[in-house]
């Protein structure tokens, strides 16, 4: 695996992106709350720039009038069709049940786990069974480095 320096932490703020070409590849930079995220910035259904979308969260709700938000920052939306992808995995959430979306494992950095995933099951929410692109990312002093 390649390190390749894509900037310096003050270029990719907290809740900013860059869009950068690595190997011949379009790869989005995500900073969410001063971790960072690569995925691939090819939307896995039918091609959009993946990296142009929208960051949002999830929202539940027990009963009407009531809900939460959750994982704010961390759900990419595809600008084409809506699909959701989860920044830390690179899961799709998006029609889990019925949507079978081509997606690879990637890593930001060193995994903690599905730390969310329990809190989402128990919402209501299922993981699809793919993943979009992502690459390894570290900061070696203020340089963010993307590992491809």
């Amino acid at each position: 695996m390649t390190g390749h320096v894509v900037g310096t932490t003050d270029e990719i703020g907290p809740g900013q992106r860059k869009i950068v070409e690595i190997d011949g590849r379009s790869i989005g930079v995500f900073n969410v709350g001063g971790r960072y995220y690569a995925l691939r910035n090819q939307c896995p259904h039918a091609g959009a720039r993946l990296c142009d979308g929208v960051l949002t969260g999830l929202v539940t709700s027990g009963s009407p009038g009531e809900y939460t938000y959750l994982r704010s920052g961390e759900i990419l939306r595809c600008p084409w069709h809506g699909w959701e992808f989860d920044l830390t995995t690179g899961r799709s959430w998006f029609d889990p049940a019925r949507t079978r979306v081509r997606a690879y494992e990637a890593t930001v950095e060193p995994a903690d786990g599905d730390r969310a995933d329990g809190d989402l099951a128990d919402a209501g929410y299922a993981p699809g069974p793919y993943r979009a692109e992502r690459y390894d990312v570290e900061v070696r002093r203020s340089y963010v480095v993307v590992h491809v």
